[in-house]
């Protein structure tokens, strides 16, 4: 069997049963901590999971999220430069020839340009800041017309501000509102959060001329 044509009938599956307009795509990678040096893509590595360096295997992975529920439904295995630089390596592990090194923000664009190309119903996508400071990520997502809300280091440049927390450095103190998150491991997440507009990007905010999108900046602290 073929896992891909296993993820294209698992797409279509979640789209009947999950799909909505506003549907999200959500985008993260994992670790799976493993023993030895045989299996593919392993070595020591940083692993979410763990939360630490181990020797584990990292995958990049899609969810589809709507009113109705949520399942992964896309993956695509890291291979660090010692694998893809070593082929007698990979081909004991029965990765493909054709395979070469790709980054992880790499392997996040072929999984959303293959799921906006799905079935899926995707109005959203959304990704923490290990995605969302790459340009090249985001201009992916600007030129496929999708909305997106990506987390990016507080260092981030934006339209006209060299840095995103010099925008607000300057917000005033009524500018900021305490809103919990819901509890977590630790219990309730409240956090005190502002929200600024960022100047309109003629390129990919306008209809000819006129406005069909907004962008903000939202912060917390």
């Amino acid at each position: 069997w073929n896992p891909d044509d296993i993820r294209d009938d698992l797409q279509e599956y979640v789209a009947d049963k999950l799909g909505e307009n506003d549907g999200v795509l959500i985008i993260d990678d994992t670790g799976f901590i493993k023993k030895g040096i045989t299996s593919a893509g392993v070595q020591r590595q940083y692993s979410g999971t763990a939360g630490r360096t181990e020797n584990c295997q990292i995958g990049v992975f899609a969810a589809y999220a709507s009113v109705k529920g949520r399942a992964l439904v896309d993956r695509e295995l890291y291979l660090p430069k010692t694998w893809t630089e070593d082929r007698e390596r990979c081909r004991a592990a029965k990765v493909p020839n054709e395979r070469e090194f790709a980054t992880k923000g790499e392997l996040a664009r072929h999984i959303v340009l293959r799921s906006l190309a799905s079935p899926l119903p995707i109005a959203w996508v959304t990704a923490d800041a290990a995605y969302g400071q790459e340009s090249r990520f985001r201009r992916l997502l600007e030129q496929s017309g999708v909305g997106y809300v990506l987390a990016v280091p507080k260092s981030q440049f934006t339209v006209g501000c060299p840095r995103i927390e010099g925008l607000f450095a300057q917000a005033p103190a009524e500018a900021w509102e305490r809103i919990s998150c819901g509890d977590g491991a630790k219990g309730p997440r409240a956090y005190h959060w502002a929200a600024v507009r960022l100047p309109a990007v003629a390129e990919f905010d306008y209809q000819g001329e006129v406005p069909h999108r907004m962008r903000w900046a939202l912060a917390r602290r």
